[in-house]
C-alpha cells in the first residue's frame, strides 16, 4: 500500500477537547450584542467656521479597540490599553483579555487581571465574566483557582458549569469532572452539546465503559448525538475504553464525512490501539474523500507506523510535513522521533531531534531510550551528557536508561552515581527505578549495594524478587560469599515468590557456609511457614538452641498462616511457662488464633494478660476487636474501639468489618462515614463496607460505595471488590445486572468472581467445582453434577468437609459431619434425636431436603442433613452447658437453609440464644429469630 501525497497541513482545534471558547462567545453575544452591532465610534473634530484653519485630509483617524488588540495576541499591549475604571462596560473590558490570558496560558497575568476586575467592579454581579474567570484559570493549569471562582457564582449557567468541567478535564482530574456531572443531574441542570466531550473524555480516561455508555444514552436522549463535536468525542471515548467495535460502528453512522476531526478521531483509535494497519486504511480514505490532513492526523499515522514494517510510510508522511511547513509542530516532531526509534532508524531518530527549535524533556528521553532499545548504550551515555550541558534535570524515565546502560556496559561507577542522585531527589523509592538499580548492581556483581537498593524500596513486585534470587545463584557460581543482611533478602524473595525448593536450597547454603545465628534461623521458620512447609518449620525451630521472642513469634505466626489455631494456642501457652516474655507481634498471632477458632476464653485470657503485663492496648486494639467481633462479642469488641483515643485507620476498618459480620449494615455505614470525617478509607475499608452491605441486604448502598470508591477516592478496584458486588447484587436477586457488571468490567473476571455470579445464580454453596456441581444438581441435571465430581476425582481435588466446633469447660470439641469419632458419640446422637422430635412435635419443622444436591434416595437425604457437624455441636452444648446461657459455636463452611431453620427452632424451643458463626458471617439466634434477617 503506498499513500498518496501528505496534503497540506493545517493545525485545527479538535472537537474532542472542551469547546468552551464557542459557547463563551455564544454567551458574549447574548449579553453584550451592541458591541457586535455597531463599528467603533470614530473621533470626530469640530471646526470653528470663524477661523482660518488649513484644511486636512479627511480620512478618520484610526483607533486600535481592546478587542482588536487582543485578536492580535499582543498581552503586553493589552495590559496597557485597560482603562483605570470599567464599571460602565466590564464585559466588553476584560471578557478578551481573559480570553487572551487562557490562549497563552498566562497565569501570572490573569491574576493580575482578576484583581483589577475586584478593585474596578464587581465580578459576582456578572456570572459571564465570573465563567470567563473560571475558563482562564482552567486553562492555565489553576483549578483551584478555577473551583473559588466557580463556587462563588449565585446563579449558574450551563456555560459556567462548561467552563468548570473543561477546567478539570484538561488538567487530568476526571473523578472532579464526574463528581460535577452527578452535581448537576442532582440540580436538573439540562446539559448542552458542549457539555458531553468534557464528560465524555472523563470517561475515556477513566476507561469506563458503563460510564460513558450512561453518557451516551443521554446525549440520544437529548437529541445530540448527531453533533460533530459528540459524535467525535463519543469515537474516542469507545475507543479509550477499547471498544473499536462500538467505536468504528459509530464513525460508520455518519453520513457527511466531512469533517477532518471525526477522521482524526478514528484513525487514532486504532492507531493508539495497535491497529495499525485499520489506521492507515482509515487514512487513504481520507485522503480519497478529498480532506485535507492537520497536526493530529500526522501524529497519529506516525504512531501506526511504529512497526518496522511501515518504515517506509513513516518516511513519506515525514517528507510530507516537511513539504507542507517550513517549521516542524513539536507534537509532530516528537511523533517522527518515536516512530524512528521503534523502527531502529536511530540516525534518522537523532536527526529529526536536532532540527526542533525546542526540545523537552519527552523528546530527550524518547531518544534516549531509543538508544538502549536499540543495544548502543555508548551513544546512550554520549546523549546524556548533552542531555546535561543542555541544562535538562533527569527525571525518572532518564534515571532508568543511563542505569541500564551503566548496568550493560559494567559501569559500577557511573552507575553508583547516578543512584546517589537517585537517593537525593527520591527516585530510588520508584518500584521501576528499584529494580532498575538491582539489576544494574547485579550484572556489576555488586551484591552488598544490590542489597541496600533492595531493602530501600518500599514496594516489590515479581521481578523484584526475581531478580535479587538469581543474584544469588549467580554469585554462589563465582564462589562469592555473601553477607546475613543480602541472604535476609533473598529469604524474603522466596517467601513473595512462594518457592519451598528454593528456601531449602538457602537453607543448605546457610548450613554449610556456618551462617546459622538464631536471626537467620528464625526467618527460615517465618519463611517456610509462610510458603505453607510447616513441617519444615517445626523441624528448624525445634533445632534453635537459644530460642528467642522472635523465634516463638515466628513459629505461633506460622502456624496461624497454615490455618492451625490450636496448635498456634498450645505452643503460646508453652511460651508463657518459660522465662521469655511475648511480645506484641507473639500477642497478635495469638489473638488471631482464638479468633478463627472462636475461642472467647482463651481470647479473654490473652486479654487479662496484656492488661496485666501494661501492653498498650491501642498497638492492638484492631487484634481485640477482630477476637471478640468473631467470638460473637459485638459490645465487647465496641468497648474496646471507644477506649482508644487516637484511632488509626486499621482499628476503623476492624469495626465496621465486626459490624458487618454481625449484619448490623446501617451502623457500620455510619461508622464508615464518621471514619471519612477525619481518615481516608483504603481499598480494605472499603471491602469492610462492600461486606457489610452485601450481608444486611443494602443493594443502593453498595452500587453506591462501589462508585465512590472508583471515583471519588481514585482506588481501583479489586477483584474482591467486584466479587462483593456481584454477590451483594445476586442476594437482592438483580442477577441480570450482576451479569452484566460482570461483562462491564475492565479487567478480566476471576474465579472468585465467577464463583459469586454462579452462587447467585444457584444459592447457597461453597465454590470452584463443587459449586458448579451443585448448580447442576439444583437443577435436576444429575449426569452432569457427577461429571464434574469425576473430574475432581480425576485431578485429586477434594470438597472440604464440613467441620463445626464448640468451647466447652476447657477444652475445644471438634464435630465433622455425621461424626462417630467424639468419645461421648452415644450421647450426643441420643440428645439430638430427642431435639430433632421436639422440633417436628412442637415446631412442625420438616426436613428441607433440597438443599441435600447429591442423587441418593429422600430417606437418605433427610440422614445427611440430620447429621450436619453443627446440629451436633449444639446437641453437644444443650448436654454439657448450663440452661439459659448461651450457645456459641463456629462452623468453616455456610449454613444451609435446613440448618438455618433448624437453629432457629432450637433457639424458641430449648430458651436458649445460639451464636453460630459460619464461613459468611455471624447469626444470632433467639426465640426463634435470626440477626441476619434470613438473608445470607
Amino acid at each position: 500500500m503506498r499513500l498518496q501525497s501528505y496534503l497540506t497541513l493545517s493545525v485545527v482545534l479538535s472537537c474532542t477537547c472542551p469547546l468552551m471558547p464557542a459557547s463563551l462567545v455564544h454567551l458574549h453575544t447574548n449579553n453584550c450584542s451592541s458591541i457586535f452591532a455597531h463599528p467603533p465610534m470614530l473621533i470626530q473634530t469640530q471646526i470653528n467656521p470663524t477661523l482660518k484653519i488649513p484644511s486636512f485630509s479627511r480620512k478618520p483617524i484610526q483607533t486600535h479597540t481592546l478587542k482588536d488588540i487582543c485578536l492580535r495576541g499582543n498581552l503586553k499591549e493589552a495590559f496597557q490599553s485597560l482603562p483605570v475604571s470599567s464599571n460602565d462596560h466590564p464585559d466588553e473590558t476584560y471578557a478578551p483579555v481573559l480570553e487572551l490570558c487562557a490562549q497563552k496560558k498566562a497565569l501570572s497575568q490573569g491574576l493580575q487581571i482578576h484583581a483589577h476586575m475586584i478593585k474596578s467592579c464587581s465580578v459576582s454581579e456578572s456570572v459571564f465574566l465570573a465563567t470567563k474567570l473560571v475558563f482562564m484559570y482552567g486553562k492555565c493549569g489553576s483549578v483551584r483557582n478555577a473551583e473559588k471562582v466557580f463556587d462563588q457564582i449565585g446563579q449558574r449557567s450551563i456555560f459556567t458549569w462548561n467552563a468548570m468541567i473543561g477546567a478539570y478535564v484538561s488538567n487530568g482530574k476526571p473523578f472532579e469532572v464526574l463528581q460535577t456531572y452527578k452535581e448537576m443531574r442532582v440540580l436538573g441542570v439540562p446539559l448542552d452539546a458542549y457539555s458531553f466531550p468534557s464528560l465524555l473524555k472523563a470517561s475515556g480516561l477513566l476507561k469506563n465503559l458503563y460510564l460513558g455508555a450512561e453518557i451516551h444514552g443521554l446525549a440520544v436522549k437529548f437529541g445530540y448525538d448527531s453533533t460533530v463535536c459528540v459524535v467525535n468525542s463519543l469515537v474516542a471515548m469507545y475507543a479509550k475504553c477499547d471498544d473499536l467495535f462500538g467505536a468504528r460502528r459509530l464513525f460508520g453512522r455518519i453520513d457527511q464525512k466531512d469533517d477532518v476531526v471525526s477522521w482524526n478521531s478514528i484513525i487514532s483509535a486504532y492507531s493508539s490501539n495497535g491497529r495499525s494497519m485499520e489506521a492507515l486504511e482509515l487514512f487513504r480514505e481520507m485522503q480519497k474523500a478529498g480532506l485535507d490532513s492537520n497536526t493530529y492526523t500526522a501524529v497519529a499515522c506516525l504512531q501506526a507506523c511504529g512497526d518496522y514494517s511501515f518504515r517506509k510510510l513513516g518516511k513519506e508522511i515525514h517528507a510530507a510535513v516537511l513539504k507542507s511547513a517550513q517549521l516542524l509542530d513539536a507534537y509532530v516532531a516528537g511523533a517522527l522521533v518515536a516512530m524512528y526509534v521503534r523502527c531502529c532508524k536511530m540516525s534518522e531518530a537523532v536527526r529529526t531531534f536536532n532540527k526542533l527549535e525546542e526540545k523537552d524533556k519527552v523528546a530527550w528521553n524518547s531518544v534516549l531510550t531509543g538508544f538502549i532499545q536499540n543495544g548502543m548504550c555508548s551513544e546512550a551515555l554520549h546523549f546524556f551528557h548533552d542531555f546535561q550541558n543542555a541544562g535538562e534535570k533527569p527525571d525518572q524515565v532518564t534515571v532508568i536508561s543511563i542505569l541500564v546502560a551503566c548496568g550493560r556496559m559494567g559501569y559500577l561507577l557511573n552507575g553508583m552515581e547516578l543512584h546517589a542522585y537517585a537517593i537525593k531527589i527520591g527516585f530510588d523509592l520508584d518500584l521501576q527505578v528499584g529494580n532498575t538499580l538491582i539489576d544494574m548492581y547485579a550484572k556489576c556483581s555488586c551484591v552488598n549495594y544490590m542489597g541496600y537498593a533492595f531493602n530501600r524500596m518500599p514496594d516489590k513486585d515479581l521481578i523484584s524478587w526475581t531478580t535479587a534470587f538469581e543474584l544469588f545463584r549467580e554469585v554462589q557460581l563465582i564462589d562469592i560469599d555473601v553477607d546475613p543482611m543480602m541472604i535476609g533478602s533473598i529469604l524474603l524473595a522466596c517467601s513473595e515468590l512462594a518457592c519451598v525448593p528454593q528456601v531449602k536450597e538457602i537453607h543448605g547454603y546457610i548450613m554449610r557456609r556456618g551462617l546459622s545465628d538464631v536471626v537467620l534461623q528464625n526467618m527460615i521458620v517465618d519463611v517456610y511457614g509462610e510458603c505453607g512447609n510447616i513441617d519444615y518449620a517445626v523441624q528448624t525451630f525445634e533445632s534453635i538452641q537459644f530460642k528467642d521472642v522472635v523465634s516463638w513469634t515466628s513459629m505461633i505466626s506460622a502456624y496461624v498462616h497454615n490455618g492451625l489455631a490450636n496448635e498456634a494456642l498450645e505452643l503460646f501457652h508453652i511460651l508463657n511457662k518459660t522465662n521469655i516474655h511475648p511480645d506484641s507481634i507473639a500477642l497478635k498471632s495469638a489473638l488471631s488464633a482464638a479468633s478463627s477458632l472462636s475461642a472467647l476464653k482463651y481470647g479473654k485470657e490473652i486479654h487479662g494478660f496484656i492488661i496485666r503485663h501494661n501492653f498498650s492496648e491501642g498497638s492492638i486494639a484492631s487484634s481485640l476487636v477482630d477476637m471478640y467481633s468473631r467470638c460473637g462479642m459485638v459490645e465487647n469488641a465496641h468497648t474496646i474501639f471507644k477506649s482508644i483515643q487516637s484511632k488509626d485507620l486499621v482499628l476503623w476498618t476492624s469495626m465496621i468489618n465486626a459490624y458487618g459480620m454481625h449484619g448490623h449494615g446501617k451502623v457500620a455505614i455510619d461508622l464508615f462515614n464518621k471514619m471519612k470525617e477525619n481518615l481516608t478509607p483504603d481499598h480494605v475499608a472499603f471491602l469492610s463496607v462492600l461486606y457489610a452491605c452485601s450481608h444486611s441486604g443494602l443493594t443502593a448502598e453498595g452500587r453506591q460505595f462501589f462508585e465512590i470508591m472508583k471515583y471519588e477516592y481514585q482506588l481501583e478496584p479489586w477483584p474482591e471488590h467486584y466479587a462483593c458486588l456481584v454477590d451483594l447484587l445476586g442476594r437482592a436477586n438483580c442477577l441480570e445486572e450482576a451479569f452484566e457488571f460482570v461483562k462491564s468490567m475492565q479487567m478480566v473476571p476471576t474465579a472468585e468472581i465467577w464463583c459469586a455470579l454462579l452462587r447467585a445464580c444457584q444459592g447457597p454453596q461453597i465454590r470452584h467445582y463443587v459449586l458448579v456441581s451443585n448448580v447442576f444438581s439444583a437443577k435436576g441435571r444429575c449426569k452432569d453434577a457427577e461429571k464434574i465430581r469425576s473430574r475432581m476425582k480425576e485431578r485429586g481435588l477434594k470438597k472440604s468437609p464440613g467441620c463445626s466446633w464448640i468451647e466447652v469447660g476447657n477444652g475445644i470439641h471438634t464435630f465433622m459431619a455425621r461424626d462417630k469419632c467424639h468419645p461421648e458419640c452415644h450421647h450426643i446422637t441420643k440428645k439430638l434425636d430427642q431435639i430433632t422430635e421436639k422440633l417436628e412435635k412442637e415446631g412442625g419443622y420438616i426436613a428441607q431436603t433440597k438443599f441435600v444436591l447429591h442423587n441418593v434416595e429422600e430417606n437418605e437425604k433427610v440422614k445427611m442433613l440430620y447429621g450436619h457437624s453443627e446440629r451436633l455441636a449444639i446437641a453437644y452444648g444443650l448436654l454439657k452447658t448450663a440452661e439459659q446461657t448461651p450457645i456459641w459455636v463456629t462452623k468453616n463452611l455456610r449454613v444451609c437453609g435446613d440448618c438455618h431453620t433448624f437453629c432457629k427452632l432450637v433457639s424458641k424451643l430449648f430458651g436458649r440464644e445460639l451464636l453460630v458463626r459460619d464461613a459468611n458471617r455471624f447469626h444470632h439466634f433467639e426465640d426463634g429469630v435470626c440477626s441476619c434477617g434470613d438473608f445470607w
